[in-house]
């Protein structure tokens, strides 16, 4: 790694070679460090003539042992590490030595050779094997333990490899981290840097984690012009889908216009002709709406013009078959469970089963679950078929434990099919069942709902579960919100607090915090399940999360502190966010060993033990946003980590890391749809921006058997008050009431 101390020269008892300037050639022996973002790197160069190593420091796209080395630049000597040159020009070349080639195929470059196969592969070709393993690739099943699957893949990653490192190279070239390259070229293949050059915008809508910015660097580099129509089309582009991010369907004309030329700093005349085209390529729609001019992406205007229709017909629709008698299946269901329903409660379950579609809506421990489990058991009873998902597989695992059915996730249930970025469940394939029951509603966006609608059967049953008063989903629009406010269907509101549910300060406190009134959690017993730390001083708060975490609550209450406390923060920058807070917990909670196996790539450092959480939704691996898995394993020479969602090992390419985060701390936005046995929250006026009412309800509902509050009380009196929400804009609520 670079010096952590300044520079300072000394008396050497070796001459420093070659005066301040001076060129350097020779065989890498070990990369010592290397940061694939930007390329810096020291590496330890076998130089002729002299008996150690020498340290060289520069910038390389990628670099591997064994390969041969030239740089010039300034050698100087540092008070830590000796000798070294700091070069400003470094090049490398394939090595040609049979000590050189060995090292290089050892070095983890080629997925499938380590140091065991590089040494068989060198004594059994010399200085062909390179050639071998392009040409002759079926001579490698000659090496010993060398069969068909690993001479195939070493193949593969061979031909990989040598592409990859164009890649690099050119992204290196034109400012853009390298980190990135294999997942360029498993998206574009051996045509990468072609259509990079014709098109490098298409990096920011194809790419996952570069951005327009970076897309826009590569473009300068490459010579396109500031005013180019390219570059507007892809900045509106970009402003519309950043929006979607942000949870809009839409965004007003004037906004997008003005914001995209304020991006590009181009004349505005620029930017209406690339809107014009975009608008007669059909990439946009314009549509007015109460009044106001909205530009909609063609699939989110569809997906909301699909909702519409769907629950129009739902709602327009006479009693379901078969008609049940709830004034006879109500005290039935009640004598088979043992459990009194509630008033609320049976009016409640006489709505939902007079009607094709319907709302089920409440806070925690008003008896969502005890009214769906009785609902279902009337519905099985008349031998209609019942479907169970949720948007996430946490939700679904939850949903199948209290209902006692079988529930999938949304995805699976619809049968997605990333091949073709399609889902196989639709219009003509519809789902095969009588009632299609979705809990945690609240977190479903608009694609996914026009989706799940489309693969509705034409008589099947609708029952939607959610808290209305959770945060929205991540994705585009407010589903829930917006349907309950249009008044199209029946809405079950369920509010009484039930006996038992009301003996834990969680819940109670929730619905405190719900009506705006601050929960009553300063001054209570040890024995109580939300408290309140009281710290001032931020840097004092993230000392006593860290002490909490890794001491006190799992000693009082006999928890895991990694696998059963979750930290939820409103934030991620900060010490109170959670990138600084995942560091902290890090280290405190699965330290660096020489037992566990560690790797930093895209920012961050994951080692064996580590909890983690999946950040986009990955369709091949059926593991969405907001997924938390373990590391199991981590295997630098097929550069691949094991990690454990649940009961499923996944297997996850280095290259796919930027998927990935440390999930010790995560933002309460992703802990939708999760409970956790304990719940630590940091609250502090430097998250002003972030403290509102609905953000410290999800977070708080998201504890089963202790929620802390650690932090200042004005911050938490900020946030009990604070109910506004962010507007979204779209169509969906205008076009419901339309119909309502």
């Amino acid at each position: 790694m670079p010096p952590r101390r300044p520079f300072r020269k000394r008396p050497s008892t070796e001459p420093i070679p070659g005066g301040p300037e001076d060129a350097l050639s020779g065989q890498v022996e070990r990369v010592t460090f290397h940061n694939e973002e930007n390329g810096f790197c020291v590496l330890k160069v076998k130089v002729q003539g002299r008996k150690e190593p020498v340290s060289v420091l520069g910038t390389l796209p990628s670099v591997a042992a064994g390969e041969w080395i030239t740089g010039q630049g300034t050698w100087e000597q540092d008070r830590d590490h000796g000798v070294q040159l700091r070069a400003h020009t470094l090049k490398t070349q394939p090595p040609t030595s049979l000590e050189g080639i060995e090292k290089y195929l050892g070095s983890g470059m080629i997925k499938g050779i380590g140091p065991v196969y590089a040494t068989k592969l060198v004594k059994k070709f010399g200085d062909q094997v390179f050639d071998i393993i392009e040409n002759q690739s079926k001579r490698l099943q000659e090496v010993e333990g060398i069969g068909r699957e690993r001479r195939q893949r070493i193949k593969e990653a061979w031909a990989e490899q040598k592409v990859v490192r164009d890649i690099m190279i050119f992204l290196h070239a034109h400012g853009i981290g390298t980190n990135r390259a294999v997942r360029i070229y498993k998206t574009y293949g051996s045509e990468a840097v072609e259509l990079i050059r014709n098109d490098p915008y298409r990096l920011a809508r194809d790419i996952h984690g570069i951005g327009f910015h970076s897309a826009d660097n590569v473009a300068e580099k490459l010579g396109f012009e500031a005013d180019s129509l390219l570059r507007a089309r892809a900045a509106l582009e970009h402003l519309l889908d950043q929006a979607t991010g942000e949870g809009h369907c839409a965004l007003p004309r004037n906004e997008l216009i003005e914001g995209t030329t304020q991006l590009l700093q181009v004349d505005e005349s620029v930017v209406q002709e690339a809107f014009a085209r975009h608008l007669r390529d059909n990439k946009i729609l314009t549509e007015k709406i109460a009044g106001e001019e909205l530009v909609f992406l063609p699939y989110l205007r569809e997906a909301e013009e699909r909702i519409t229709r769907a629950l129009r017909r739902l709602a327009e629709a006479s009693e379901p078959e078969p008609p049940i008698d709830a004034t006879k299946a109500i005290p039935w269901v009640e004598e088979k469970t043992g459990r009194p329903l509630s008033p609320s409660q049976h009016q409640a379950l006489t709505t939902a089963l007079r009607s094709l579609v319907v709302v089920i809506t409440g806070g925690p421990g008003v008896g969502k679950t005890t009214l769906l489990q009785s609902l279902l058991k009337i519905l099985t009873a008349k031998k209609l078929k019942c479907i169970l998902a949720a948007p996430t597989g946490r939700a679904a695992q939850r949903l199948a434990e209290a209902t006692g059915l079988e529930a999938s996730t949304l995805h699976r249930l619809l049968e997605f099919q990333p091949a073709r970025g399609g889902f196989q469940r639709n219009a003509s394939n519809p789902l095969e069942g009588d009632v299609v029951v979705v809990d945690e509603i609240s977190m479903v966006d608009v694609p996914l709902m026009s989706r799940l609608l489309d693969a509705l059967p034409r008589r099947a049953r609708l029952i939607l579960v959610g808290d209305a008063d959770q945060l929205p989903s991540v994705g585009p629009g407010l589903v829930l919100a917006d349907t309950i406010r249009s008044g199209l269907i029946p809405v079950v509101h369920l509010t009484e607090i039930f006996r038992q549910a009301g003996d834990s300060r969680i819940i109670t406190g929730a619905h405190s915090i719900n009506r705006g009134d601050i929960p009553d959690i300063f001054e209570t017993s040890k024995d109580s399940d939300f408290v309140f730390i009281d710290r001032e001083d931020t840097e004092e708060c993230a000392a006593t999360l860290v002490s909490m975490v890794r001491d006190r609550l799992p000693k009082h209450l006999g928890v895991d502190p990694i696998q059963d406390i979750q930290i939820l923060s409103p934030m991620h920058r900060g010490n109170l966010g959670i990138k600084e807070l995942n560091i902290r917990l890090q280290e405190a909670l699965n330290p660096r060993s020489e037992f566990r196996a560690e790797h930093q790539l895209y920012g961050n450092l994951f080692r064996v033990g580590d909890k983690v959480i999946q950040t986009s939704n990955n369709y091949d691996k059926e593991v969405f946003n907001g997924d938390i898995g373990r590391i199991q394993s981590l295997d630098k020479e097929e550069k691949q980590l094991l990690i454990r969602f649940g009961k499923r090992d996944l297997v996850y390419e280095f290259s796919e890391l930027d998927e990935l985060e440390l999930a010790y701390a995560i933002t309460i936005h992703k802990s939708q749809g999760s409970e956790f046995p304990v719940v630590v929250i940091p609250l502090a006026m430097q998250q002003y921006l972030l403290l509102q009412r609905n953000l410290l309800y999800t977070g708080v509902t998201r504890g089963k058997r202790m929620v802390v509050l650690i932090g200042q009380k004005k911050a938490l009196g900020t946030a009990v008050r604070n109910e506004s929400t962010r507007n979204r804009h779209g169509g969906l609520l205008h076009r419901l009431k339309e119909r309502a």
